[in-house]
């Protein structure tokens, strides 16, 4: 089952980045899909500090362009950046403590809902005003 479908709409004219947000796509649809609803706590964990780590690389990457760029919503940008981090590590912090099971429905859900509307609306600005 695919979590996030790619769409063109997602992409933000600057190759790096758009070629990132496609290789986490992939890369999140790919454990997704082996992970189920029975995976076991240590393949949770797994899942969640490879997509934790190409994530927080991947917004380094983000981050230095908007910053060579002087980007205007650079803060807000950082802070929504910050905040699926946070979100990611608490979920981290409960699988470990054995109290997170619902993965399928609540991180599956999270992580997709949260990509699909940071590439449409921060990441379509940052494009856009950035006219690259």
């Amino acid at each position: 089952m695919v979590l996030i479908e790619w769409r063109k709409e997602f992409e933000t004219g600057v190759a790096e980045v758009d070629h990132e947000h496609q290789e986490l796509v992939e890369l999140i649809n790919a454990l997704h899909d082996q992970l189920g609803a029975s995976a076991s706590k240590d393949t949770i964990s797994n899942f969640l500090g490879e997509v934790f780590a190409k994530i927080s690389a991947h917004f380094a990457l983000e981050e230095t362009v908007m910053r060579k760029h002087r980007y205007d919503e650079y803060l807000a940008h950082k802070s929504d950046h910050e905040k699926l981090l946070d979100d990611l590590r608490d979920i981290m912090d409960s699988v470990e403590a054995g109290t997170f099971v619902d993965y399928e429905t609540a991180l599956g859900s999270a992580v997709r809902d949260w990509f699909v509307n940071h590439f449409k609306t921060r990441d379509a600005r940052l494009h856009r005003l950035l006219g690259v």
